[in-house]
C-alpha cells in the first residue's frame, strides 16, 4: 500500500505533470504496473478524458462510429459491457451510434472517481439506465456467459504481462463476442514497440488469444488511432456459449448474487457487504465489509431472546 501512504506526494507530482505510474514503479522497485498504481493514476486523472474528448470531438465520433459499425453487424445484442469504461467518453458516443440500443448496458472501472464523471456525462447525452460499478478487471463481479458483447478500449493497455489472465476473465463473462480495441504490438513500428514496453503496456494479446484457442474472426489495425506510437488494433473473438446466465452482479469473493439492502449496501450470503457511493456500487474485493448481521432486526432479536432491560 505504498501508493496510498504517499498520496500527498503523488498529488503534488501529478499537479506538476509527472508520470504517476513510473514514480510508483520506482518507489516499489517494480518493473510491472501494479493494480494499485493503475488505480491511483487513473483516479487522479478523473475528468481529464472528458476535457480531451471535448477538444477532439471529431476523432471520438469517428472512433466510436467505427466501433458501432462492428457491433451493429452483430444480431440480437441484448446486453453490452465496456470494461474500463472510465469517464464513458467511448460508451456515451457509442450508444448514440448504435442502430438498436441493448436493453442492458454496463460499464465498470477500477476508479470510482472516473465513474462519477461517467455518470454525469451519460446524463449530458440523455442516456439513462446504464449500470456503472467499481470492479477489478481480473475479478469481474459477473456470472459466466452473461454479457452478449464485451468490449475494451485501451483498458487492458497498462497490464503488460497479464494478457492471459485478462483474456480468460473477459472471455469467461462473454456470451457471444469479445471485442478488443487495444495497443497493437504487431502493427506498431520499432519506436512504438519500445514505447509500449517501457510503459508496461500489453504486447501479446493476439498471440495469447491464439494460444488460448479462441475463435479469432478478425485482427487488424483499427480504422482510427490518435497516437501513431500507440496504434489501436482490433481483435474480435467469437464465443459459442451453450449455457447462459443473467447479467446479475455477484460478490467478487464468494460469487454469490448481490442484493441491495437499504440505501447503502449490496450484500451476498448475508455475510459480506459492499458500499454504494452516490449510486455506484463499489465491488472490489478490498471494498468488502464483514457484516454477518447487516439484516438482523434488533427488535426481533430482543423478542426472540426475551431480552428486556426495563
Amino acid at each position: 500500500m505504498k501508493g496510498f501512504e504517499n498520496l500527498g506526494k503523488i498529488k503534488e507530482l501529478y499537479s506538476r505533470g509527472g508520470n504517476i505510474i513510473q514514480y510508483l514503479k520506482k518507489l516499489k522497485d517494480s518493473k510491472s504496473n501494479k493494480t494499485e498504481d493503475i488505480l491511483i493514476s487513473y483516479d487522479l486523472q478523473s475528468g481529464s478524458y472528458i476535457k480531451e474528448a471535448s477538444k477532439d470531438n471529431k476523432f471520438i465520433q469517428k472512433y466510436c462510429g467505427a466501433l458501432a459499425k462492428v457491433i451493429n453487424n452483430i444480431s440480437n445484442v441484448d446486453s453490452i459491457l465496456e470494461v474500463g469504461v472510465g469517464e464513458a467518453t467511448t460508451l456515451s458516443n457509442l450508444i448514440v451510434n448504435l442502430k438498436e440500443r441493448p436493453s442492458k448496458i454496463f460499464g465498470f472501472d477500477i476508479s470510482w472517481s472516473r465513474l462519477k464523471f461517467a455518470k454525469n456525462l451519460l446524463k449530458d447525452f440523455k442516456i439513462h439506465g446504464v449500470s456503472l460499478f467499481v470492479a477489478d478487471l481480473f475479478k469481474i463481479p459477473l456470472l459466466d456467459n452473461s454479457i452478449d458483447v464485451v468490449y475494451t478500449s485501451h483498458s487492458i493497455e497498462p497490464n503488460g504481462g497479464k494478457e492471459k489472465e485478462a483474456l480468460e476473465e473477459l472471455f469467461r463473462i462473454t456470451k457471444k463476442y469479445l471485442i478488443l480495441l487495444e495497443p497493437s504490438f504487431e502493427f506498431a513500428n520499432n519506436e512504438g514497440r519500445s514505447r509500449m514496453k517501457s510503459h508496461g503496456y500489453v504486447t501479446e494479446l493476439f498471440k495469447t488469444a491464439q494460444n488460448l484457442g479462441y475463435s479469432i474472426i478478425e485482427h487488424r489495425l483499427f480504422d482510427y488511432s490518435n497516437n501513431p506510437l500507440n496504434p489501436t488494433g482490433i481483435i474480435i473473438i467469437k464465443k459459442d456459449a451453450t449455457d447462459f446466465n443473467n447479467p446479475d452482479l455477484i460478490c467478487p469473493i464468494s460469487n454469490h448474487k448481490l442484493f441491495k439492502h437499504g440505501e447503502s449496501f449490496l450484500y451476498s450470503d448475508a455475510s459480506l457487504a459492499y458500499p454504494i457511493l452516490e449510486d455506484i456500487p463499489c465491488l472490489l474485493s478490498d471494498n468488502s465489509i464483514l457484516a454477518t448481521h447487516l439484516s438482523t432486526n434488533y427488535d426481533d432479536f430482543k423478542k426472540t431472546n426475551k431480552i428486556n432491560f426495563l
